[in-house]
């Protein structure tokens, strides 16, 4: 009976879970027609795509310590509440500027969701294999959602307007807020640090002005601003990294990075992280305005890239049985180099293949590096901090998601203005000022924009391709010395000897 119950608390933990994956991918598709619609301009689709990932990024790690302080349980519902209401606001904004801010308020929302899923696991199984398949569903479910989003949002899309992407939210949060309590058992620590204000600020601060200088470089003339931002973001970094080190219960505990596989575990969270939402960002605009798939065939066809690291996730623990985590997640990352460089094949009449096959095998590389390495991060600590192991880990996933945003992003818009010779500023706007133009001179405007839109992304599968391959020497070079156990699962109770 209790382990039926803690089964049944799985799958409502896996809303949350699904939720905050789709919501990262779904809007997506939906950006041409918002951006349409609401009249965004090109930094201000930026900021609608990514300002959700960048919240959940720089508060996750607060709100992991926060859940381990005041109730695992306790966070999800207010963080499932306030989903709720924020994805209604976002649904029917009127603006930009107002979407942007209730996209924010979603990432703070979904930051609280985040950490609270992973941890309440490690309650809820006390036996390490269970434990092990728990977390495994666990993150091929939060993959499956990335995959569902776009295809979710393209069939709304085709029937709906854009803000029904939002809606979906909704009911499936009601669900949470009424099973949560009965299914889901609570768990606070009393050994929880404190929740230190300025940490968080310093933290927050710092990850938004770093971005923001990363964005203004693209689009601004004159790049003071921005390279003051950039400045002032590094050191206010550097603040947060020396308050973190003389803490004593720190919102970041840094001396987990004196274990090599654990940093490099992160750092191929974080980068892989920018290789994939960079891609992604790239082909799903590429099927739309180039290909001109409809929104729902768009994401059918984008479906293999998150399937794709499911079927990776949960194929890794085979692989770890056969042969070393660090040979497996290794090899996983080279697969991925290689199905980057497809994307440089993409051209013309024989465009599609290479499109698919190339996010497909780029996103089942990936697979053993989110599953070992995530059972990796959980494990090296003891249950009653597991919020705050938790969190750095969906930490690594979503900053490395909107740094992909951003970065790959701001590397796509620079290729595709200088083919352009500065006469348009994306390939949205292109399409739309073609509408506007006699018919010869609107088709010459499109073939000379979706050119400049198909090197661009040419140059995104290069650059994934070199971040993949570095990440898998850098996971080679920092191996363990011993091989740890193939489900990388720890036993939690012997943890607390």
């Amino acid at each position: 009976m209790r382990v039926n119950r803690a089964w049944l608390g799985l799958v409502v933990l896996m809303l949350p879970t699904l939720l905050v994956a789709m919501d990262m991918t779904a809007l997506l598709l939906a950006l041409p027609q918002l951006s349409a619609d609401l009249g965004a301009t090109n930094v201000q689709q930026l900021w609608i795509s990514d300002g959700y990932g960048l919240m959940v990024a720089g508060l996750v790690i607060t709100m992991g310590t926060l859940g381990d302080r005041i109730g695992r349980r306790r966070l999800l519902m207010i963080g499932g509440a306030a989903f709720a209401v924020l994805s209604v606001v976002a649904a029917f904004a009127v603006s930009p500027l107002m979407l942007i801010v209730a996209r924010a308020l979603l990432g703070v929302a979904g930051a609280t969701l985040a950490p609270s899923t992973l941890a309440l696991i490690t309650n809820m199984f006390r036996d390490e294999r269970q434990r092990g398949q728990a977390i495994a569903i666990w993150a091929t479910c939060q993959f499956t959602g990335g995959a569902l989003g776009p295809v979710l949002a393209g069939f709304l899309l085709q029937h709906f307007w854009w803000g029904s992407v939002f809606l979906v939210a909704v009911p499936a949060m009601a669900l949470l807020l009424l099973t949560g309590p009965v299914l889901l058992p609570e768990f606070r620590s009393d050994q929880a640090g404190r929740l230190d204000l300025a940490s968080v600020g310093l933290s927050l601060v710092a990850v938004l002005l770093m971005v923001y200088g990363i964005k203004q470089l693209t689009v601004e003339s004159v790049p003071v601003v921005p390279t003051v931002a950039l400045v002032v973001g590094a050191a206010i970094g550097l603040l947060f990294v020396r308050r973190q080190l003389r803490m004593e219960t720190p919102l970041l505990d840094l001396r987990l990075f004196r274990n090599r596989p654990f940093t490099a575990v992160l750092v191929g969270l974080v980068f892989a992280g920018v290789a994939m939402a960079g891609t992604g960002l790239l082909v799903t605009q590429y099927l739309q305005s180039v290909l001109g798939f409809s929104p729902v065939a768009s994401a059918v066809l984008f479906a293999p890239m998150g399937l794709g690291v499911a079927v990776g996730t949960m194929a890794a623990p085979a692989l770890a049985r056969r042969m070393k985590q660090t040979t497996a997640i290794a090899g996983g990352l080279v697969g991925s180099a290689l199905g980057s460089l497809l994307l440089v094949c993409v051209d013309g009449a024989i465009a599609l293949p290479p499109v698919m096959v190339g996010i497909a095998v780029l996103a089942l590389g990936t697979g053993p590096l989110f599953a070992l390495g995530t059972g990796l991060v959980v494990g090296s600590v003891p249950p009653e901090r597991a919020g705050s192991a938790a969190s750095m880990s969906e930490t690594g996933n979503y900053f490395g998601g909107s740094l992909g945003f951003a970065l790959l992003g701001v590397v796509a818009a620079v290729v595709y203005r200088s083919r352009m010779d500065g006469t348009s500023d994306s390939l949205a706007g292109a399409v739309a000022a073609s509408r506007h133009l006699p018919a010869g001179q609107g088709a010459e405007l499109l073939h000379t924009a979706r050119e400049a839109f198909t090197a661009s992304l040419h140059v995104t599968g290069v650059v994934a391709a070199v971040i993949f391959a570095g990440l898998a020497v850098l996971i080679l070079i920092m191996r363990p010395a011993a091989r740890t156990t193939p489900a990388a699962l720890p036993d939690y109770e012997a943890t607390r000897s």
